[in-house]
């Protein structure tokens, strides 16, 4: 098995899966910020060397609704077009199990409903954060721990330089949930 964790700079989601004993790398922009196989470069570069899996975590900058009010400008400067036409080289990327993330957006009207909306709650941490999920060849993710308190942190998080990093890390409770459960599938 192989898999190509597209769009992430954390490792978080790569190390579940490097933990489950598969073949697995990400790929981003930017370094990564742990030690582990990534590739730094397009990964569109990367999506036609015969993956098993893809899960991506395109940016939302310029699709989720949080930033609707910058929708005019970003439509008339051509990013959101840009993020649209990214966003669909990767569901269209030719491997057979992919998993696309994103929040709430465009995306679910341009393209299609996701197939699923999971929160962090829902995998042991006691957050609100609504992330889509749109599957191909692959199951809805159940909930491994359901816990109390829905802290909105991401929500609140002050304006700053790496706010944006910050608020778009994938829980370790949900990457552990993709690996042991997407690979057996």
């Amino acid at each position: 098995m192989r898999v190509l964790i597209a769009c992430e700079f954390s490792g978080i989601v790569r190390d579940a899966f490097l933990s489950s004993g598969v073949d697995a790398i990400s790929c981003d922009l930017l370094p990564s910020e742990t030690p582990g196989p990534h590739y730094q470069g397009d990964v569109m570069e990367m999506a036609r060397d015969g993956w098993d899996m893809l899960i991506a975590f395109p940016p939302c900058t310029d699709l989720c609704v949080s930033g609707a009010r910058w929708f005019p400008a970003k439509r008339a400067d051509g990013r959101q077009q840009a993020s649209i036409a990214f966003f669909m080289a990767l569901a269209n990327a030719p491997i057979p199990r992919i998993a696309i993330e994103n929040p709430i957006g465009i995306m679910s009207s341009h393209w299609r409903k996701p197939d699923q909306i999971i929160q962090p709650h829902q995998f042991g941490h006691g957050e609100t954060k609504a992330t889509c999920l749109w599957l191909k060849g692959l199951p809805l993710l159940q909930p491994t721990d359901h816990v109390a308190g829905r802290e909105a942190r991401v929500h609140r998080m002050p304006p700053g330089p790496d706010r944006w990093k910050e608020r778009s890390r994938t829980y370790i409770g949900i990457a552990k949930a993709m690996a042991s459960q997407w690979l057996t599938a």
